[in-house]
């Protein structure tokens, strides 16, 4: 008498194994570097958050939430959020709109669009401390291109970086120039893989160029439009390198943002421990944000 066996699984499940550990070894370099470069300072700077940590000496107070109490009761820390928080809701929101609005625009491949995309694009390849120093240059009262020229055509030149109500203006609106190239080539990478079916479908509705644009293109678009979006907001709330590199904060703080005043308190002041708090908070602020972002513009392939 024979018995019919069942083949077990059991040597497929030994070479999914295998497989599953050869990929580990393959990941090992980069786990490394992510625990030593990013994992440990992250866990560092909350440790140090909770002491009264000063370059320099030898021993470190705990003192448990104290910086986070402290950091709620500065008001130059608020200024700071106030700033870095308006420059972001602006530069954000002109960059996904203005990029939209350049890459409707030059949707088809010409040589004057691919010259003037490449032109648009430019900017955001060079570096943010490069940009700053060139537009400061650009608008500086004594020497700047700009105000020479407001001068010859008979404009009274204004101080576009000395004056606290032109100041913070003019560095968003060199963020904006500085970022809409790269809003502008993404969209425009999403908005070309949208298939002209749907178009001559809405078309053949009698549906007019808004009505394509709207029904058709923007949510074609949304992906797209959530990264852009996610990413904006995500180097706005870390701004730093064009209001250092421009007005270092002034004129009177108008233009100091969350991560200039942690530089100053870090690296300046030495005062680490309160650094860190100001870093955490930061953290925070970016995660809650971008959760929000993601969960109001998340895109469903239901939709």
């Amino acid at each position: 008498m024979t018995t019919n066996r069942i083949p077990t699984a059991q040597p497929a499940r030994r070479r999914s194994a295998r497989r599953f550990n050869s990929a580990y070894l393959f990941i090992a370099p980069s786990l490394v570097l992510i625990a030593v470069f990013i994992a440990e300072p992250i866990v560092q700077s909350g440790w140090m958050s909770l002491h009264d940590w000063m370059v320099g000496e030898s021993s470190h107070r705990f003192v448990g939430f104290a910086n986070y109490t402290r950091l709620f009761h500065d008001s130059r820390f608020w200024n700071a959020l106030r700033v870095t928080v308006v420059y972001t809701l602006v530069v954000s929101v002109g960059q996904v709109v203005l990029g939209l609005a350049i890459a409707s625009r030059l949707r088809r491949t010409t040589w004057y669009s691919t010259l003037l995309r490449t032109a648009y694009f430019f900017p955001f390849i060079a570096s943010l401390v490069v940009v700053g120093i060139i537009w400061k240059f650009l608008l500086d009262p004594q020497v700047g291109l700009v105000d020479a020229w407001l001068a010859a055509v008979g404009v009274s030149p204004p101080a576009w970086l000395q004056s606290t109500a032109l100041a913070l203006p003019t560095v968003m609106a060199v963020g904006i120039w500085k970022n809409v190239g790269f809003t502008m080539i993404v969209l425009l990478a999403s908005m070309q893989q949208v298939p002209r079916d749907l178009y001559e479908a809405a078309a053949l509705d009698g549906a007019g160029a808004w009505r394509q644009f709207r029904n058709v293109t923007l949510p074609a678009l949304r992906p797209a439009l959530l990264f852009t979006t996610v990413i904006a907001t995500v180097n706005g709330l870390q701004l730093f390198d064009l209001v250092f590199s421009m007005t270092s904060g002034g004129p009177i703080f108008h233009t100091e943002s969350v991560v200039m005043y942690l530089y100053q308190k870090g690296f300046v002041e030495f005062q680490m421990g309160y650094a860190s708090a100001i870093a955490w908070v930061l953290f925070v602020i970016i995660l809650g944000i971008s959760a929000v972002q993601l969960r109001v513009l998340r895109y469903r392939d239901v939709d």
